[in-house]
C-alpha cells in the first residue's frame, strides 16, 4: 500500500455540506486489492487484539461489532483504513466517527475519507492508521501507544485551549462564523465589518490600560487600596538586602510572588523564616526583577469570574494534593492520581495531570518529606503552593452561595481595573460571608483569565461562562455575518461575479469580490492571480472592511479544501459543460455536477439557488436542493420556466429582447438587452445569460429592478470591468478580440458573437492545455477551424504534463478533420507570434486571440495600440 495524497477539507465538500473538517486520503492498496481481509490469516485476531475498542464501530451491520463481522467476512483494506483513523483519534481524546471509503475508476485506488477534530492530528491518523493495518498484515508488533501519544503532544500544541475553545464553540451554536487568524489563540468571530476579535479571554473591548494595571501587582493593590478593597499587606522590593527588613516590617507567615508573574509562577506560600524568604525572593526574582512580599493569609483560594462587570462564576481552587494512606508513597499517590480518568494531558481533560516539579519538592522537603515518603492514613500532602488547574489543581463551583456584598466588591473591582473580562483571586475562610467580616482579602486581579475551572469544576454545577463573552460581543441586535453571493459554474463565472459586485457597489455598499484574475475590495485589486479558491474567499471575509462578498467558487478549490466558508445567501451556478473532466476523478458532467452543487448545498434554508434552466446538469441540481430555487433561462417557453413559474416561481428570462423578471405569471422588464453594453448591442448569448444570472442575484437580495437597471447600463465591456471577457481593441485598420475561452462551449460562445461581425478576415490565435483530455482539446481546434480563416497556434504554456509537440498535434488534428487546407502558423514565442499576427493584419480583418495563449495578453495588446496612437 502506499499514499498518494493527503488532503484537508477545512468547508463544506462534495463529502458532506455539514462535515466540514475531514480528511481525504488517496490510497493505492497495490496488490492488496486483491486480498480481502478474510484471506489474511490471523488479520482479524490480530486487529481485535490491538483495538478491542473497535468493537463498538457499527458499521453497515447497524450493531455493535458490526466492523469486527465484517473483517471477519471480508472487506477492502481502504475501510479498515478508515476506521482505524477513527478509533486512534478516539483513543487519543479526539473522539469523531464520520468516514467514507470509495474505490476510484481506477482499479486499486481508493479514497479514504473520515473526519478530524485537529488537522494535524488528522493527518497524523491517516498516515498512523496505514501503518497499523500494514503492521497487521505482516503480523509484526506495533507501538500504538506512541502514536496515541504523539497525537495527545499534536494536539495539545495545535488544538484552541479550553478557554478559547469555549468562546469559540458557543458562537458556533449561535451560528456565528469563526476563523483562526494564527496558530494559537487569535480568533475573528463573524465576517467582514460585523467581525469581532479575541485572543483567549481578552477581546477587542478589553482596555491595554487595564492590562497593563492588571499585569502590575502593587499598581493593582493600590488601586484597591484607594478604593477599599481588602487587600493583603505587603511591600515590593528589588534589592535581596531589603528581604530582612521588609520580613520584619510585613511579619511571618509570607507570601512571596514575582511583581510580573502569572499562573503561580515563581510563588513561594507560608514563609516562616528567614533562611527560607531569602530562598523564596531568589526564586520569584528569576521570574520578575521585582517581588512582592505579602503577609500570608489562611483561608480557602476562590476565584471570581466577572464578564462585562457582572458575576458569572466562582469556584474554590485546591493545590494538586494526594491523600495518605498509610501504605504508598507519595510518588505512588500521585501515580494512582493521574490514574483518574478526568486527568488527562494538558488540556485534554477536566484536570490535568501532576507533575512533580522544583514546586513540589520545596514543598515536600519544608514538611521534610521525600517522593519516598509515605504519608499517614487521612493525611493531606499538597504538592503545589497555588491552586492553577494547569498544575493539577482541583475545583469545586461555589457560584451559588456567593454573599451579595462579595458580588458587589468584584463587579467594582473589574470597573475600577477597566477589565471587560477579569478573574478575582480571593483568600477567605468562605464567600457566604462579605469578606469584610470574615477578613477575607484580594489577592490579584487576573486579565486573559481561564474559564476551565467554571466550566468543568471537578464538583459542583458546570457554568457556561462562554455564553457571557458571546452576549457581551454580539448583543441582541448586532449582526456576525455579511451577505454572501457564490458563483459557480463552467463558463461565465468571471464575468457574472463582477456583474453582480458592480450592482452591489453601485447600490452603496463597500463589496469584496474574489475572481480568476485576483481579489478585489471596492474595485481595487488587493491580490493578483486566479483567486477562486478558499484562502482567496477568507481573505475578503477577513477583511474588516468589506460590508458585502461575492464570491467566485471554482471546482479546483472545492476539491482540494472545501468551500471558504459555511454558509451563503445566494448560490449561483451559471451552467456545467465539459471542462477540466478526467482530473481529480472528476470524469465525466454528473461528477461535475456533484462538485458545483456543494455550492448550493451550502446556501442558507431561507436563501436562493439561482440555476440555469437551460442547462440539464442545473436543473438536477434544483432536486436536492434545500433551499429556495430560481431559474434563468434564454427562452420563457421553456417547460423548467413554466413549471416553475406555474407554480409561482421567479425566474430571470429573455424575451422579445428584454431582461424580465418573471414572478408567477407576472413579467417585470428590467432593461432592453441592447442597451446592456456587457451583451455586445443583444448579439453575444452567453453574455447575455451572465446578465440574466446577475440580474436575478441583485433581484432576490432585494435590490429594486431601476437600480439594477442602471448598474447594467453603466457595466461596460473592457480589459479595466471584464479583463480577458470579451475585450475589444480597435486599431486603425483592423481589431483585436480577447477572450479567454479555453473550453469547447466558450469557444462556441465567441464562434457565435463572430458570425454577427464583418470582417475580410478572421483570425484566431489558439492553444491547448495540458491537462484537459485529448478529445477536449481537439474539439477547441475544430470549433477554431470553422471560425477562423487563418490560426496561429502558440504552444507557450499550460503543458501541465505534456510536451508541446503532443498539443500542437492535437489542436492540428481537430483543424485538419474541418478542412484540410486551412492554413496554419506554429510559433511558439508569444511575443514574436502576436508580433507577427498583428503587422500581418488585413484591412477589415478582425483578429482574436482566445485562452490565455500570450503572456499577458491584455497588457502587450494594449502596448501594440498605445505604439500606433503615438506614431
Amino acid at each position: 500500500m502506499k499514499i498518494s495524497n493527503i488532503q484537508v477539507l477545512r468547508g463544506p465538500n462534495i463529502w458532506s455540506i455539514n462535515r466540514k473538517k475531514l480528511i481525504q486520503m488517496r490510497l493505492d492498496l497495490e496488490e492488496l486489492e486483491q486480498r480481502p481481509t478474510n484471506t489474511i490469516e490471523g488479520f482479524s485476531e490480530r486487529i481485535e487484539k490491538l483495538l478491542p475498542s473497535m468493537f463498538s464501530h457499527r458499521c453497515s451491520k447497524g450493531v455493535e461489532g458490526g466492523f469486527f463481522t465484517r473483517v471477519k467476512e471480508g472487506t477492502w483494506m481502504g475501510h479498515v483504513i478508515e476506521h482505524i483513523a477513527l478509533e486512534i483519534q478516539t483513543i487519543a481524546g479526539m473522539e469523531t466517527g464520520f468516514g467514507r471509503t470509495r474505490q476510484t475508476k481506477t482499479e486499486g485506488i481508493y479514497n479514504v475519507v473520515f473526519s478530524y477534530l485537529e488537522e494535524k492530528v488528522g493527518v497524523y491518523a491517516a498516515e498512523a492508521s496505514v501503518k497499523i493495518a500494514q503492521a497487521l498484515i505482516d503480523n509484526v508488533e506495533y507501538d500504538l501507544d506512541h502514536d496515541i501519544r504523539r497525537m495527545k503532544e499534536i494536539r495539545e500544541l495545535e488544538a484552541l485551549g479550553p478557554s478559547t475553545g469555549s468562546i469559540v464553540q458557543e458562537a458556533v451554536s449561535r451560528s456565528i462564523p469563526w476563523i483562526r487568524l494564527n496558530k494559537s489563540s487569535l480568533v475573528q468571530l463573524g465576517y467582514g465589518k460585523n467581525q469581532v476579535r479575541f485572543r483567549a479571554t481578552m477581546t477587542e473591548k478589553t482596555s491595554s490600560i487595564a492590562v497593563d494595571i492588571a499585569s502590575n501587582k502593587e499598581e493593582t493593590k493600590r488601586l484597591l487600596t484607594e478604593a477599599a478593597i481588602p487587600v493583603a499587606s505587603g511591600v515590593t522590593i528589588s534589592n535581596p538586602d531589603d528581604v530582612e527588613a521588609s520580613v520584619k516590617k510585613v511579619g511571618f507567615p509570607l507570601v512571596f510572588k514575582p511583581l510580573d508573574g502569572n499562573h503561580g509562577k515563581g510563588a513561594t506560600i507560608n514563609v516562616k523564616t528567614l533562611e527560607a524568604a531569602k530562598a523564596a525572593f531568589d526564586y520569584a526574582k528569576t521570574y520578575s526583577r521585582r517581588v512582592i512580599i505579602e503577609k500570608f493569609i489562611t483561608g480557602y483560594d476562590f476565584r471570581v469570574l466577572v464578564i462585562d462587570h457582572k458575576v458569572v462564576a466562582a469556584a474554590q481552587r485546591d493545590p494538586a494534593h494526594v491523600k495518605g494512606n498509610g501504605i504508598h508513597t507519595i510518588q505512588e499517590l500521585i501515580d494512582k492520581e493521574n490514574e483518574d480518568p478526568r486527568r488527562g494531558y494538558g488540556h485534554e481533560n477536566v484536570l490535568t495531570e501532576i507533575a512533580v516539579d522544583r514546586d513540589t519538592l520545596d514543598l515536600l522537603a519544608k514538611k521534610e518529606y521525600t517522593l519516598e515518603t509515605i504519608p499517614e492514613k487521612g493525611e493531606v500532602v499538597y504538592l503545589k503552593s497555588t491552586a492553577n488547574l494547569s498544575t493539577g489543581g482541583t475545583s469545586i463551583d461555589v457560584t451559588d452561595i456567593v454573599h451579595p456584598q462579595n458580588i458587589f466588591i468584584c463587579e467594582r473591582i473589574s470597573r475600577v481595573i477597566g477589565l471587560d473580562i477579569c478573574g478575582i483571586d480571593i483568600m477567605a475562610q468562605n464567600l457566604t460571608q462579605p469578606l469584610t467580616e470574615n477578613g477575607g482579602v484580594v489577592l490579584e486581579v487576573n486579565a486573559a483569565p481561564g474559564f476551565r475551572m467554571h466550566l468543568a469544576p471537578s464538583e459542583g454545577l458546570p457554568r457556561n461562562v462562554a455564553a457571557s463573552v458571546i452576549d457581551m460581543l454580539y448583543p441582541p441586535g448586532k449582526l456576525s455575518q455579511i451577505p454572501i453571493i457564490a458563483v459557480t459554474g463552467t463558463n461565465g463565472k468571471t464575468t457574472t461575479t463582477r456583474l453582480i459586485a458592480h450592482i452591489i457597489r453601485s447600490n452603496g455598499k463597500r463589496v469584496g469580490y474574489t475572481t480568476s484574475d485576483g481579489v478585489y475590495v471596492h474595485n481595487t485589486m488587493l491580490m493578483k492571480g486566479d483567486t477562486t479558491g478558499p484562502v482567496s474567499a477568507e481573505f475578503i471575509l477577513k477583511d474588516p472592511t468589506v460590508e458585502f462578498a461575492v464570491l467566485e467558487t471554482a471546482r479546483g478549490g472545492i476539491l482540494r479544501a472545501g468551500l471558504g466558508f459555511n454558509q451563503c445567501d445566494i448560490g449561483v451556478v451559471t451552467n456545467i459543460q465539459e471542462d477540466h473532466l478526467g482530473i481529480s476523478d472528476i470524469h465525466n458532467l454528473d461528477d461535475l455536477t456533484r462538485v458545483k452543487a456543494v455550492v448550493v448545498g451550502a446556501v442558507r434554508r431561507k436563501g436562493w439557488a439561482v440555476l440555469n434552466a437551460d442547462n440539464g446538469y442545473c436543473v438536477k441540481i434544483a432536486r436536492d436542493a434545500r433551499c429556495n430555487v430560481a431559474y434563468f433561462s434564454m427562452d420563457e417557453n421553456n417547460p423548467v420556466i413554466k413549471e416553475h413559474c406555474r407554480k409561482g416561481g421567479i425566474a430571470a428570462i429573455y424575451e422579445n429582447g428584454y431582461i424580465t423578471i418573471k414572478t408567477g405569471d407576472w413579467k417585470l422588464r428590467v432593461d432592453k438587452a441592447t442597451h446592456i453594453p456587457l451583451t455586445f448591442g443583444g448579439s453575444v448569448n452567453f453574455m447575455i445569460q451572465n446578465v440574466l444570472a446577475a440580474t436575478l442575484a441583485a433581484y432576490l437580495w432585494g435590490y429594486k429592478t431601476d437600480d439594477i437597471r442602471l448598474s447594467l447600463e453603466t457595466f461596460i465591456p473592457s480589459a479595466a470591468h471584464t479583463p480577458g471577457r470579451m475585450n475589444v481593441f480597435r486599431f486603425k485598420d483592423f481589431k483585436v478580440l480577447v477572450d479567454f475561452a479555453h473550453n469547447p462551449d466558450g469557444f462556441n460562445g465567441v464562434k457565435a458573437y463572430l458570425q454577427s461581425v464583418e470582417s475580410t478576415e478572421h483570425v484566431g490565435i489558439i492553444s491547448g492545455t495540458g491537462d484537459r483530455r485529448d478529445e477536449d482539446i481537439i474539439e477547441t481546434a475544430r470549433i477554431a477551424a470553422q471560425m477562423f480563416d487563418k490560426i496561429y497556434i502558440c504552444q507557450e504554456k499550460y503543458l501541465r504534463g505534456r510536451t508541446q509537440d503532443e498539443l500542437i498535434d492535437l489542436l492540428v488534428k481537430g483543424i485538419k478533420e474541418v478542412d484540410p487546407n486551412k492554413e496554419i502558423i506554429i510559433n511558439n514565442k508569444s511575443t514574436e507570434c502576436l508580433q507577427i499576427a498583428i503587422d500581418n493584419a488585413k484591412k477589415g480583418s478582425y483578429l482574436t486571440i482566445l485562452s490565455n495563449t500570450i503572456d499577458n495578453t491584455i497588457q502587450r495588446v494594449t502596448e501594440h495600440l498605445d505604439k500606433e496612437l503615438e506614431a
